[in-house]
């Protein structure tokens, strides 16, 4: 009988979960350990870090003395001084050694164990006895989860002056050391400043110099590729015979996760436990990511996505400008902003340009955007009807589209003008999302080469809805328009979309304009207000 599941808590391990075929990538972290590198895994939370630092410590337990610890739980008083620090570094060790696959000598491990130890120059002397011929690698998980990590700082500079001693055949140490967070060790300051521990201060300025610049860039790609996803889902295919198009259905999980391995994961758990075959279909993997987005309570790691907005005001007016109005903003990993929301996985640079980084993700800020913006005063007065949109359970667009038009022709005034301009998407946004009513739900792509227009796409049941947004810029643009949209529309199969133009001349008829046309083959429903 099949025991495998897929696991979205914790480490993923072949023998007991369905997960993607990582040993290409563990091979790659292995060639940094055996060239005796330091370096960082940092990546954005349930991004697999655990589960390749396990496959990797298995890999390596025949060639090294592989010491893996973590700081989760490790407690606030071992952060408190150099000695408290000390003692719980070499206990962790210890543990881990004792629990390593591979026998190491019993008196070498009882020896990382000195009571003797309670200061930083006495560890230095330590580490140098036990690395003194021996190759030890040390892989510390969840570093950012210290309670005060200037101690932990501190350490690094310890390990960084070795490794340079080591350098010139002068010291003894770890071989590799493998630091594993969400936070960049360059950054664990910002993460000090942002929790309140640390004030910046002259006399204290050091602290948050770096002492992580020996470490290699890690550049292995932890993305899960359509084929890696396809990979997967050919071992479950196998155990349960489904028979579901492979490459169609991983195609359609990418579209939505970007290869983000927790959704990947999470969205492959809801079809198993959807219990019918015919569940492994897109319109499966549409439902399993409405009911995603929806789910209460929500996931840790949507969870931790608002909270970031929510806490810092320069990524939430970046998000909210490159999602909801549509700003083309270059992707500069300089701007601090942009450093931080790639460290949190909110966004990715696409040709130069950032974008969120995967659908998911911009169903999730969209709805939360939308949410709020629908509360404001300015917003209040669009999201209140609840019209009959839904007809045999089905949407009518059509119908949807009609309606809003003649709500936003009833409060457009041209004292407003400026205001709505800009945030006319939006608007309509917080029209929809209510008619919804969590029985469908959207996403939007911003067009990289047209900034004037964005794509809105709706999902209802079995049903897609292509709308296009965009500002009126004369007649030749939008004749172009309808170009854009039915060619866009062709390459998502369909037949028929929807054009929604904001126009805002003061000359023009305050009458609104709808009509269905025919265009190069394609329907489209025009909708100028």
């Amino acid at each position: 009988m099949n025991k495998r599941s897929f696991n979205i808590v914790g480490t993923c391990r072949p023998e007991t979960d369905y997960m993607v075929d990582i040993s290409e990538r563990v091979e790659k972290v292995k060639a940094m350990v055996d060239r005796g590198f330091y370096f960082t895994i940092n990546r954005p939370r349930q991004y697999g870090k655990t589960t390749l630092l396990s496959a990797l410590s298995r890999r390596i337990y025949n060639e090294y003395i592989c010491a893996r610890i973590s700081f989760e739980g490790i407690g606030d008083s071992a952060f408190q001084s150099e000695s408290a620090f000390c003692d719980a570094l070499m206990d962790k060790i210890q543990t881990a050694l004792q629990r390593a696959p591979a026998e190491y000598e019993s008196s070498y491990i009882t020896s990382w164990m000195n009571p003797d130890i309670t200061n930083f120059k006495q560890l230095d002397k330590h580490i140098t006895k036990m690395c003194q011929g021996k190759e030890v690698v040390l892989l510390i998980d969840e570093v950012d989860k210290t309670s005060d990590d200037r101690i932990f700082i501190h350490f690094l500079g310890v390990l960084r002056e070795k490794y340079l001693l080591r350098k010139d055949d002068l010291d003894y140490t770890f071989k590799s050391v493998i630091l594993v967070g969400v936070y960049d060790i360059r950054n664990l300051k910002l993460k000090l400043i942002n929790e309140g521990v640390y004030a910046p201060s002259g006399q204290e300025g050091h602290l948050l110099n770096s002492p992580w610049n020996i470490a290699v860039p890690f550049l292995v790609d932890m993305s899960f590729s359509p084929k890696d996803i396809a990979g997967m889902l050919v071992e479950y295919e196998a155990d349960h015979v489904t028979g579901m198009d492979i490459d169609l259905v991983s195609d359609s999980i990418y579209e939505y996760t970007g290869g983000y391995p927790f959704l990947v994961s999470q969205i492959c758990q809801m079809l198993d436990e959807g219990g019918a075959p015919q569940n492994w279909t897109p319109n499966g993997v549409r439902s399993a990511v409405k009911s995603m987005i929806n789910q209460v309570p929500m996931n840790t790691l949507f969870d931790d996505i608002i909270k970031n907005l929510e806490s810092d005001q320069a990524i939430y007016d970046f998000i909210y400008d490159v999602l909801i109005l549509g700003k083309r903003h270059k992707y500069a990993i300089s701007d601090p902003a942009i450093q931080r929301a790639d460290m949190f996985g909110i966004i990715k640079s696409r040709e130069g340009t950032a974008i969120v980084s995967n659908r998911v993700f911009e169903i999730l800020i969209a709805d939360y955007f939308t949410s709020k913006d629908g509360r404001s005063r300015s917003h209040s007065h669009i999201s209140g009807y609840k019209g009959d949109v839904v007809r045999n359970f089905r949407f009518d667009m059509e119908y949807c589209l009609t309606r809003f038009a003649k709500l936003f022709r009833e409060i457009f005034t041209d004292k407003d003008q400026p205001f709505i301009e800009e945030h006319g998407r939006m608007l309509f946004l917080t029209y929809l999302t209510p008619l919804l009513n969590g029985n469908g739900f959207y996403h939007l792509e911003s067009q990289l080469t047209d900034q004037r227009r964005m794509d809105l796409v709706v999902d209802f049941g079995a049903d897609q809805f292509i709308i296009e947004l965009k500002l009126w810029y004369g007649e030749t643009a939008h004749e172009k328009a309808y170009n854009q949209l039915a060619g866009y529309l062709k390459t998502k199969g369909a037949t028929a979309g929807y054009l929604l133009t904001f126009d805002f001349r003061k000359e023009k008829s305050r009458e609104s304009k709808m009509q269905w046309i025919d265009w190069d083959g394609i329907r489209i429903f025009d909708v100028v207000v």
